[in-house]
């Protein structure tokens, strides 16, 4: 028996927050449909890697789920669609409010249709009248939370070049998922689940705006290297770079001795993490040196042994080759329409030791189950062609 065995999810999400909200549930064994659009939906071809242009981050965030291709806009799509809520526990939209009201996506208008459903629904920035309707994407939310100002190099910010906020928003969506699952089995009551880009970034940025608030430190930028600690920089050796983070007494007295430098410990200049972050430059050009003498393995060995936070600044291809990462499950290889090698689907981030979770579905084509799924509606062969004839799936 798997964990969500039973429970079925209908996902109108796009792009990435509501698709990996339904695809953690699919791994747990819920049935998940995605409602396509007719022809395709816009957040299909990010990225693409197929012959017919399906994106990597779609086949990420889609995998184990069916899916309907429908016009929701017109009423006979609606009637379907309706009909579809009848028999959901979930409902998925990751919208502005109002597209949710134009669509009759609000909770309200679900809930009339089926009392206990639950909807997720994940916006750009929350429910508040002065920025419910706007728009953005992941990079908007890693921008506005103050991330990006302290984030590359003076006179240079940067984000990260990965959907961080958008992924952590669909792990939020689907905790609130569960839990409001989980209360609907004492009060027999659905409700709606929100979470938004910038409360995820701002939770990210959390340290920083409270330290602002406090202290009025005003910070900036500072490469990778940290201020409020150190070392904590990326330096380069002979053929690379690795990444090493030093916090706290303990490590710091490791650090030293490392490198060779134990009378660093008696330095006021290093006296504790704050002293050391706001002489973290010193520090740096220290380890810079020291580095510089090693290959990546031989620098890495010496700081595991010295029990140092340390890592390599790995490529995406090297990522892919890694036989440690490989041999710990992190890759699905599945194999896709239109792909010559199997695609590696990153597996689920949290697993369950009596009933992990499971990819068993590659992540499916644009309304490749719909006759599956209005047959199992009720609807005829007839009904289908009808409804296929008038552009509606």
């Amino acid at each position: 028996m798997r964990v969500l065995e039973g429970i079925r999810v209908l996902d109108l999400g796009r792009f990435i927050a509501g698709p990996f909200c339904g695809a953690l549930l699919a791994d747990y064994g819920a049935d998940v449909i995605r409602v396509d659009k007719v022809g395709g939906s816009e957040d299909r071809h990010i990225v693409p890697v197929s012959e017919q242009g399906d994106g990597a981050l779609f086949l990420q965030v889609n995998r184990n789920k069916r899916s309907i291709a429908l016009d929701i806009e017109c009423k006979d799509g609606r009637a379907v669609l309706n009909e579809l809520v009848a028999r959901a526990d979930i409902v998925i939209a990751n919208m502005p409010a109002s597209t949710l009201k134009t669509l009759a996506l609000d909770y309200d208008s679900l809930r009339a249709i089926r009392p206990d459903v639950i909807l997720v629904a994940s916006s750009a920035f929350g429910s508040s009248k002065a920025m419910r309707d706007r728009i953005a994407f992941d990079g908007v939310g890693q921008a506005i939370s103050g991330a990006v100002h302290i984030t590359g190099h003076p006179g240079q910010p940067m984000k990260m070049m990965v959907p961080v906020v958008d992924f952590a928003t669909g792990m939020a969506c689907a905790l609130g998922a569960m839990m409001a699952l989980y209360e609907r089995k004492t009060s027999g009551m659905g409700q709606e689940v929100s979470a938004s880009l910038l409360q995820t970034a701002l939770n990210f940025s959390s340290g920083a705006l409270i330290e602002e608030a406090v202290l009025r430190m005003d910070r900036g930028a500072t490469g990778n290297r940290a201020a409020q600690y150190a070392p904590s920089d990326i330096f380069r050796v002979k053929e690379g770079w690795i990444i090493i983070q030093v916090i706290g007494p303990a490590m710091f007295k490791r650090w030293a001795r490392l490198v060779g430098q134990p009378e660093l410990l008696s330095d006021p200049r290093f006296a504790n993490d704050v002293a050391r972050g706001e002489n973290g430059e010193v520090l740096s050009g220290i380890m810079s040196r020291w580095c510089a003498q090693f290959t990546r393995e031989e620098a890495l060995a010496r700081l595991e042994e010295a029990k140092i936070p340390s890592g390599p600044v790995s490529s995406p291809r090297e990522v892919i080759d890694d036989p440690i990462i490989r041999d710990a499950g992190a890759f699905h290889p599945i194999a896709y329409p239109g792909v010559d090698t199997p695609v590696p689907l990153v597996s689920p981030p949290s697993t369950l030791s009596r009933t992990p979770p499971q990819i068993t579905r590659r992540p499916p084509l644009s309304g490749e189950h719909t006759d599956e799924i209005l047959a199992e509606l009720g609807y005829a062969a007839q009904a289908i062609s009808s409804l296929r004839g008038r552009g509606i799936i």
